[in-house]
């Protein structure tokens, strides 16, 4: 009797064991994904320069709108195109519009949609004051209900901003610009 009390005795203390084990591994690997989610993404800074200083302020200004919707904050949003929409020339009344249309939407979709009006605008801009350096025109198939959308990014990784984290990488390099 006393050897079948130890028995059980030993196995639950090891089911305990191992319960506990398997439980802290899964609140690390917990952790760990939540770590990896909310850990600022590190991507290499293109080397584009251009012609324009201006032009030069407008593309880093839309940079920063760029991966604030990559990152699907519409806060960030806000002020990215406000910043944005201060750097553009008085001459892009089109663009300028757009920019500000963007700082008055709260929602991320309709940023979204705005950004990618706004990208068909500006890149014209780009593309002829770029004087050093590559920038990336890229496009993802499944935006906007399948109808597509592109961006200009300073960089050939795709970090896709009309998705943000649910389809980060959707998405594919169709013309780098470069002078």
């Amino acid at each position: 009797m006393k050897l079948r009390k130890m028995k059980f005795t030993l196995t639950y203390n090891y089911l305990a064991i191992g319960t506990i084990l398997v439980l802290a591994s899964c609140g690390q690997q917990k952790h760990k994904q939540e770590a990896e989610k909310t850990a600022p993404q590190t991507i290499a800074v293109a080397d584009a320069s251009f012609s324009d200083e201006r032009a030069g302020k407008v593309f880093h200004d839309y940079q920063e709108l760029r991966k604030a919707l990559v990152r699907s904050q519409a806060d960030e949003v806000l002020t990215a195109a406000g910043k944005l929409g201060s750097s553009l020339p008085e001459e892009q009344v089109e663009m300028k519009s757009m920019a500000s249309a963007m700082a008055d939407a709260a929602d991320i979709e309709k940023q979204r949609a705005l950004f990618s009006d706004l990208t068909a605008a500006i890149e014209p801009l780009f593309a002829e004051s770029l004087s050093e350096g590559s920038i990336y025109k890229q496009f993802c198939p499944m935006a906007f209900e399948g109808k597509g959308g592109y961006w200009i990014s300073d960089v050939q990784e795709i970090r896709n901003p009309y998705y943000g984290d649910k389809m980060l990488k959707c998405g594919s390099v169709v013309e780098t610009l470069t002078n």
